[in-house]
């Protein structure tokens, strides 16, 4: 089986090869941490989360690397609102962006770097670009000359004759504009304004543009090329055009084989915005509460290249499909003792025999463009299984499937669910009004039968006298299983 991806470069899918067998260097476009994250950034982070998990359960070893942008025109203006620094701000939002993916369990990249941490790999490249003719100082400021690259465009597919002005994607004034030899052109470093941090330059005291910030975090961090360059679709013109541009001037070589990108997340049929009052952060959303791993469900089954329509209906439907996966993540917890078999044993061994052709079918559908909706269909198969062979337990006392194929099965389940960022963790199992928990109640069911197999029958109705008198009516069926109700 080959794994296949859609390249936005060249618009069709293509098998993937990194370039070094085995390995694979993977670049996100990461956050401008001036704001807590919401649902855009919850789909690109959870995608390509389980992206690199996916290459890694495949055998690869990846390594991650995502981005903070921390200088920013947008950055600058909320520290201005609050009377306190960028650092402040920055700080502060790179610090509750961890705590929304942790909670996602996305986990975390390689490497994060930090614009103000790659000034002079950022000056370098910019001195590079100057010595080949593709940058031009002007008042304190330089600029990339978009028309001296060639190629420029061949990633959105945008003529530059077609092209607007103004294409570094920030904030814009006219006295910057005057100062471009032509209108395409973008800022590569923008000289000091009053009030505002500076660091100093070969073209005086200033600040990065935005787009030359990854190309140079990639260079530091990755190389010159890299396999995989991933992000939001909203980035591929200007930020990834450009990075190409300031990239492949400098290098000649290409600046990823594979470019990968997340389409929008609309509410409601509505695209995001603040000014549509419309915008949802992602703690504001768990806080509802609604579940993590719904939410990471809701973002998995869709197709990663397309709009996803967050709606109260879409999360309920997610939710009602997270409780059935995770019933079936949590059969080992609430049944394993019953079949013999210790789940946290299971859980704990990495080595145990997995369901074959469950794993192919899993990894057919994956390596198609990284469906993970058809990664999913197995898993809320198995998973629908599990919770019949549960119910089977319960009111039968018996499973149609043997115990020693209901661990595997269960491990498949597991490991697969995993494998998208999805676990269940056991709740702490409350006592009910009888004062008794759904685990003791299965401990003196216990001792009941070992005092029985001692044919100490005294000792044994003493228990379920005890039990019924709490209110929990014992049913022996044959075979020597005891199931069990509440009153």
């Amino acid at each position: 089986m080959t794994l296949n991806l859609y390249n936005t470069l060249t618009r069709r899918k293509e098998p993937f090869e990194p370039l070094e067998t085995g390995k694979v260097r993977m670049y996100c476009c990461g956050i401008t941490v001036y704001d807590y994250c919401h649902l855009g950034h919850a789909r690109t982070c959870i995608v390509w989360d389980t992206a690199r998990r996916y290459l890694q359960w495949r055998g690869y070893d990846v390594q991650y690397v995502q981005n903070f942008t921390d200088i920013d025109d947008k950055i600058l203006n909320r520290a201005r609102q609050e009377g306190t620094s960028m650092e402040e701000v920055s700080e502060r939002f790179i610090q509750t962006y961890f705590e929304d993916m942790e909670r996602l369990n996305v986990k975390k990249a390689d490497a994060y770097p930090r614009a103000t941490h790659t000034l002079d790999g950022i000056k370098r490249l910019i001195y590079d670009l100057e010595q080949k003719n593709y940058a031009y100082p002007a008042g304190g400021d330089v600029y990339y000359a978009v028309r001296q690259f060639s190629e420029y465009g061949k990633l959105s597919g945008r003529k530059l004759e077609d092209m607007l002005a103004g294409a570094s994607g920030r904030v814009e004034v006219q006295e910057e504009e005057s100062k471009k030899k032509d209108s395409s052109d973008f800022a590569l470093w923008k000289a000091a304004k009053p009030g505002e941090p500076a660091w100093e330059s070969p073209w005086g005291a200033g600040r990065p543009g935005w787009h030359i910030e990854c190309s140079a975090m990639i260079r530091e961090q990755l190389g010159e090329t890299i396999d995989i360059h991933t992000g939001g679709a909203d980035l591929i013109f200007p930020h990834h055009e450009n990075e190409i541009a300031q990239s492949e001037a400098v290098t000649g070589k290409p600046l990823s084989r594979y470019w990968l990108h997340t389409a929008m997340v609309k509410v409601e049929g509505e695209k995001m915005a603040k000014s549509l009052g419309n915008f949802i952060t992602i703690r504001d959303l768990l806080d509802r509460p609604v579940d993590p791993m719904a939410v990471r469900l809701f973002v998995l089954m869709a197709q990663y290249r397309k709009p996803i329509d967050f709606s109260d209906d879409a999360i309920e439907s997610a939710t009602n499909g997270w409780n059935t996966l995770k019933d079936g993540l949590l059969f080992g917890e609430q049944y394993g003792m019953r079949l013999g078999w210790m789940p946290d044993a299971v859980r704990a061994n990495s080595d145990l025999p997995l369901q074959s052709a469950l794993v192919e079918r899993f990894n057919l559908a994956v390596d198609d463009d990284l469906n993970f909706a058809g990664g999913l269909a197995v898993l809320f198969e198995v998973a629908k299984d599990l919770r019949r062979e549960g119910n089977l337990l319960v009111h039968e006392g018996k499973t149609e499937t043997s115990p020693q194929e209901l661990e595997v099965l269960w491990q498949t389940l597991v490991t697969l669910a995993e494998v998208l960022g999805l676990a269940a963790q056991p709740e702490v199992e409350e006592a009910s009004a009888d004062g008794l928990s759904d685990t003791q109640i299965e401990a003196f069911i216990q001792q009941r039968a070992d005092a029985r197999k001692a044919k100490n029958f005294a000792e044994g109705d003493r228990i379920r006298n005890e039990l019924q008198a709490k209110g929990i009516t014992l049913i022996d069926k044959p075979g020597g299983v005891t199931i069990w109700h509440r009153d």
